[in-house]
């Protein structure tokens, strides 16, 4: 039995729905159903009604619940004593980053801050949006450094939880070029060929980012016809992909810099179109509840709260 299906049973008994379960996890619904069914085969016996809608608890799903509760919340506070006793790496911050940041912004973030701020001895936790969020609320790391957009906002108390913004990013669609140096594809499509469905290279529902193109998507003024060809749920996934010439892919503008330098990458759109900015943010605990603290990661806050 792995630790993280109780997780996903939690997540199914507060929200009542596989659906809005399965996109907390950021996980797909089937998998994540394929989990539930796998918890239920280690318990023995179901654990939820399907027949209901909304979905509901059997009498001993009921009784799973409060168990299940019971066992994340004592591993999570032996986790966070263990972690009491660690007298070494006080010097070490530890960030807890979606995979996409990890890879795109973090480096050239570090680069920045080096004049100014001076060395930063890091640990770097690449993860999923769910995973990276629970690393902070667990107390599994220092800070954390997240997309944040208004139509999904991080689900983070902010009389625990405090936030700095460290900057924009911008989401927009690429392609490979052609040998003339044009877009091999181009959103919407061609006027020529108004009903050709264009090879999309896509993130994996339930990510962070499919949820951005997603609502690129429908706030676009001609909805294109998109075939996807292929998915995952990191964007140097589907950048490679792009680079092949196996479609187009909305990818970070800081994840293409040097791909559009070199014209190995091109706009798959005209300027301003087909594009979302979200911001880039910071959040720690707040001082007074936090419940450890590390000087260095405080100097550091302080320093970004400064600028």
């Amino acid at each position: 039995m792995e630790t993280k299906w109780l997780e996903d049973f939690i997540a199914l008994a507060e929200t009542r729905s596989f659906s809005r379960a399965a996109q907390l996890r950021h996980i797909t619904q089937p998998a994540f159903s394929r989990r539930i069914q796998a918890l239920e085969l280690w318990t023995g016996i179901d654990l939820v009604d399907r027949s209901s809608y909304p979905t509901r608890l059997t009498s001993a799903g009921e009784t799973f619940q409060a168990q299940a509760l019971e066992i994340v919340g004592a591993l999570q506070a032996t986790r966070n004593l263990m972690r009491s006793h660690q007298a070494a790496g006080q010097d070490m911050i530890e960030f807890a980053l979606p995979h996409t940041l990890a890879f795109t912004f973090f480096p050239h973030w570090l680069t920045g801050l080096r004049p100014h701020f001076g060395v930063i001895k890091s640990r770097l936790h690449a993860l999923n949006v769910h995973d990276a969020v629970l690393r902070l609320t667990e107390g599994g790391c220092d800070l954390l450094i997240a997309y944040h957009h208004a139509s999904q906002p991080l689900q983070l108390n902010p009389e625990r939880y405090e936030m700095l913004s460290l900057g924009a990013e911008t989401l927009a669609p690429y392609v490979r070029p052609g040998l003339d140096g044009q877009p091999l594809l181009r959103l919407p499509g061609l006027p020529e060929h108004p009903n050709a469905r264009l090879p999309f290279l896509s993130y994996a529902p339930g990510a962070y980012l499919a949820q951005m193109v997603e609502l690129i998507l429908k706030q676009a003024a001609i909805v294109p016809a998109l075939d996807p060809v292929y998915e995952t749920d990191i964007a140097e996934g589907l950048k490679a992909m792009a680079l092949e010439g196996h479609g187009l892919a909305f990818l970070p503008v800081s994840s293409v810099r040097k791909e559009l330098k070199g014209r190995r990458l091109v706009h798959a759109a005209a300027p301003g179109q087909y594009q979302l900015t979200m911001d880039v943010r910071i959040y720690r605990e707040r001082p007074g509840l936090a419940r450890h603290s590390k000087a260095r990661a405080t100097a550091l806050w302080d320093f970004l709260a400064s600028r």
